[in-house]
């Protein structure tokens, strides 16, 4: 806790240097109300605060319809805690130890950008799911699926149209955990199939033979 203590200390006075007003809190709860009460440019969020972690802080500030930007900081560096992070509503992510030249330059970006308001949901023809409560659904029906199903999915839908290779795919859900000749991508692509498309006569999920996968966009959307 000393070493939390000591980096908000350090935070606040080199960003006060920077010219901005700072408040510091030192749980989740009071940095939820802080955050829901101000109308702060940016918020910078350790992932491992008491009471109430980051992530929830940041999920429940969306919920809330505030939408400053928000950095979280984290010890955390594997791709699906940067995930998690992501899909809380962060707009970056900043892995222990990073220099402080670097999380200005984050933070001066973020601030010239402003608060945007995004969707909680992403949806493609009648394929949507909402990231914040791993949820999916075809059409009006709700679909069960694992969390890597549900992974793979979320990657299809952010990229609607565009080939993704197997390797590709590989690195971003599976985090090099397999070796290039795995065939673990086509077992869960299948599996995905088997859930979102072929229960509703759909031919979504389609194979481009010798390069990977893609989800075709519906004939309305223009390409």
């Amino acid at each position: 806790m000393e070493d939390e203590v000591r980096m908000a200390s350090v935070l606040r006075r080199g960003l006060e240097e920077e010219g901005y007003a700072v408040d510091v809190v030192a749980d989740g709860p009071s940095a939820l109300w802080a955050a829901t009460e101000q109308d702060y440019a940016a918020v910078v969020l350790d992932v491992m605060l008491p009471g109430m972690d980051g992530l929830s802080v940041c999920r429940q500030l969306r919920d809330r319809g505030r939408w400053m930007p928000v950095i979280m900081l984290t010890a955390r560096a594997q791709v699906t805690d940067r995930v998690s992070g992501l899909d809380a509503g962060a707009d970056d992510y900043l892995v222990k130890p990073f220099s402080f030249t670097e999380l200005a330059a984050r933070l001066r970006a973020l601030v010239r950008r402003g608060g945007v308001e995004r969707p909680t949901e992403i949806q493609v023809g009648d394929l949507r799911i909402d990231p914040g409560t791993h949820q999916a659904w075809r059409g009006e029906v709700e679909i069960e699926l694992s969390p890597k199903e549900f992974a793979l999915l979320e990657l299809f839908l952010r990229h609607p149209g565009q080939v993704l290779t197997r390797s590709r795919i590989l690195d971003q859900i599976w985090d090099f955990a397999y070796d290039g000749t795995s065939n673990v991508v086509d077992q869960y692509v299948s599996y995905l199939r088997r859930k979102v498309d072929q229960p509703f006569g759909c031919a979504d999920l389609q194979t481009v033979r010798g390069v990977g996968y893609r989800l075709r966009r519906p004939s309305s959307v223009p390409t």
